[in-house]
């Protein structure tokens, strides 16, 4: 392998695929990288076994071949190098990778490519593809609902249906769900449902970058696999098997009050109260009241703790229906909070102990539906 390419592009394509590399293994070679020419580019890839990231870069290619090296080892030193056309060349005898730039020369003793583990190749089955800004924002949005915990593998993950021009992304842990529905740009043939895990969902946040571009999804046949292609990157998934929990009954279906209130004022009483909520399991208590003719409703955001004392805030709100009373894990309040870019939101409640659900006001494309805590009021 004989090739030599920009560092800024170099770095940037090690960063992408550097999110793959796996953190800790059994497999020693998924720490590295590979480094392989593809016609006239630079292929770089890496894998933790669950997920593959593959990235393109433009290069002068003089001799094609393939290695593999310590990912962060590599990255390191590229990064440390001064923006300018980096040569690379692999001895495959020694298998070692010399790279030189400027005035700065490393070699770095590597792994022969065919010990890679072989990354499957998602070519045929149900393809579709969305819009980047909207995908972003459907994963923003429900990701963070997913368990962290492995003791029900299929709440790891987001559920996608994918259904003519619609996808529906839906996350729970138990205690709280998520649902957002989204349009795709190219309408999929027929219905299918796979569960992504959260963390694939995450990573691809991460790479996929603002702008009108398209990110194309492919579920292979016998859905073991999801590959999202963009731009000059590529994100090779496995699925979690099993059947996502049918969550559509877990969604109130009417309401005895409605409070409509500000996002940012909202989000604020929930962070100042959660201060207070640390050491009574992070119990936040809502308090609903209608208002008089000329004052409007509010809601009363409040916490307190018998070792450090409590704390109350309020703020306006336009209240449909009778007076309520609901308490919340606090954190999970902020969390639904901080992902919505709507300016308002509406919180209905039944009673005490039934779910509360959150609505953007203005859009009917995303419910949030969280568990009471309770209490003694």
């Amino acid at each position: 392998m004989k090739l030599s390419c920009l560092q800024e592009n170099l770095n940037r394509g090690l960063g992408v695929v550097g999110r793959a590399v796996a953190a800790r293994t059994t497999l020693p070679i998924t720490n590295n990288v590979l480094l392989m020419t593809d016609q006239s580019r630079l292929k770089l890839v890496a894998t933790n076994l669950e997920m593959a990231i593959s990235y393109w870069i433009g290069a002068k290619v003089e001799e094609e071949g393939a290695i593999t090296v310590p990912a962060r080892l590599l990255t390191e030193f590229v990064s440390s190098l001064p923006n300018d056309k980096i040569n690379i060349r692999l001895s495959p005898q020694t298998k070692t990778l010399g790279l030189k730039c400027a005035r700065f020369e490393a070699r770095i003793s590597g792994i022969d490519a065919k010990d890679f583990p072989p990354i499957p190749a998602v070519d045929e089955g149900i393809t579709t593809s969305v819009e980047v800004e909207v995908l972003r924002q459907g994963i923003s949005q429900v990701v963070f609902a997913a368990a962290s915990e492995e003791s029900r593998p299929v709440l790891t993950g987001v559920d996608a249906r994918f259904e003519g021009d619609l996808l529906t992304l839906a996350a729970a842990d138990g205690f709280r769900l998520a649902v957002y529905k989204l349009p795709l740009v190219t309408p999929v043939s027929e219905p299918i449902e796979v569960i992504v895990p959260a963390r694939t969902l995450s990573e691809l946040n991460r790479l996929i970058t603002d702008g009108g571009e398209q990110v194309s999804i492919t579920v292979n046949p016998n859905k073991g696999q999801v590959l999202f292609r963009f731009k000059d990157a590529e994100l090779i998934s496995q699925l979690v098997q099993g059947s996502f929990p049918q969550y559509s009954q877990l969604i109130p279906q009417s309401y005895s009050s409605r409070a409509a209130v500000d996002v940012a004022e909202f989000l604020r009483a929930a962070k100042t109260a959660s201060i207070f909520a640390h050491d009574s399991s992070g119990i936040v208590r809502l308090v609903v009241s209608a208002g008089a003719e000329l004052t409007p409703g509010k809601m009363t955001i409040s916490a307190r703790s018998e070792e450090i004392g409590d704390d109350v805030g309020e703020v306006d709100a336009v209240v449909e229906g009778e007076e309520a009373k609901i308490a919340f894990n606090g954190r999970y309040l902020i969390d639904v909070l901080s992902v919505l870019r709507e300016s308002q939101v509406a919180l209905e409640t039944t009673n005490p102990s039934s779910p509360g659900v959150i609505r953007p006001v203005g859009v009917d494309n995303y419910i949030h539906v969280i568990m009471p805590m309770f209490v003694q009021w």
